[in-house]
């Protein structure tokens, strides 16, 4: 593990007692949070993307925002859900922060998670999938994105128009240059793993992950990261891919820390979810020293150069930060980590 940032849902709404965090206490809250990790070094922050739910839903003016506001970290998603994009416009909008941000989105996207409504890409305008879930949309549009992203000439220049003209096919603008070597692809199980490595794309794997042997989550998702890594060497891409995971980590250093999550480590355990057996990823709650050998021991983050940590956006700025900062001063740098500035950005030319 060489990097670490966050991972928000961006929830809001009710809190109890009265209390409410709106949406735009949300964003204005991740806006800060995010400065306070860039001033710490902290590496990356990501937000999920969820429609129909008081959740993050459309990051790109987000990201933006944050993007002006720092100087060094990473401003990504994990993960966008391609079944609800334009890919055209989500390229011309992924481009645009891109360049704001001189070259740190880590654009993450995939099919999505399992709805809050039913086949809610139709309600968008999306409809003609034949998968159940929507996988065969999310793959057809997340190809054109990738084209958009490319350079690729999509539209037939008109030679007749007053603005330029030519003859020719014409790419979307803006174009970043950089753009595609900083997409990753969301997998839930080996299968879709291999298609990103293939695809050349980065991976982003996530706390369950859609299969079940029996076996340990970490050992899973160790697998899916060999067979992505394999993928793409047998598929002759160059450069070295980066590969994230996602756990839920609260180091307790405070009687604070101690009342929100002492009793919040647990086992991870297999269920089902969207209608597939799923295995789940457990939560590690406990003071630095018994963290550090708990995520020595975890063979999916030694195998990840990049990790995710989820954090409870309701509890606001102050704790979160605190968070960060006790996993970035007592915990990440026996994992391998290095703040912005000291690490050496990976980059893949695919």
């Amino acid at each position: 593990m060489q990097r670490f940032g966050t991972l928000s849902f961006g929830h809001y709404g009710p809190l109890g007692r009265g209390r409410e965090l709106t949406a735009a206490d949300m964003l204005h809250q991740a806006v800060d949070l995010a400065q306070g990790m860039d001033e710490l070094g902290v590496n990356g922050t990501y937000f999920r993307v969820h429609h129909f739910a008081r959740q993050q839903a459309s990051p790109m003016p987000l990201l933006a925002a944050i993007a002006a506001r720092t100087r060094r970290i990473e401003v990504g998603t994990g993960v966008i859900d391609m079944r609800y994009e334009n890919p055209l416009y989500l390229a011309e909008e992924a481009a645009a922060v891109d360049l704001l941000s001189d070259g740190r989105l880590a654009l993450g996207v995939s099919r999505g998670s399992p709805e809050t409504v039913v086949r809610g890409y139709e309600a968008f305008g999306y409809t003609g999938a034949q998968d159940p879930r929507g996988a065969d949309l999310a793959r057809e549009h997340f190809d054109l994105f990738l084209r958009a992203i490319e350079g690729e000439g999509l539209a037939d220049r008109d030679p007749s128009s007053p603005f330029g003209g030519g003859v020719g096919r014409q790419r979307v603008e803006p174009h970043s240059p950089g753009l595609r070597s900083r997409v990753w692809w969301g997998a839930g199980n080996r299968d879709t793993a291999a298609w990103a490595g293939r695809r050349g794309v980065n991976l982003m794997s996530s706390t369950l992950l859609t299969e079940a042997d029996g076996r340990e989550f970490d050992l899973l998702q160790a697998d899916q990261i060999d067979a992505f890594r394999s993928a793409w060497r047998e598929a002759g891409h160059p450069g070295t891919p980066r590969v994230s995971v996602s756990r839920s980590i609260f180091p307790i250093t405070t009687a604070e820390d101690a009342l929100h999550f002492g009793r919040a480590g647990e086992e991870g355990g297999i269920g089902m979810i969207d209608g597939f057996q799923a295995t789940f990823g457990k939560t590690y709650a406990a003071a630095p020293d018994v963290l550090i050998e708990q995520l020595q021991q975890d063979a999916a983050i030694a195998a990840a150069d990049t990790l995710m940590l989820t954090i409870p956006s309701q509890l606001g700025v102050e704790f979160n930060l605190r968070v960060a900062e006790s996993f970035a001063k007592y915990v990440a740098p026996s994992l391998g980590w290095k703040p912005t500035g000291e690490s050496t950005r990976e980059t893949s030319r695919v």
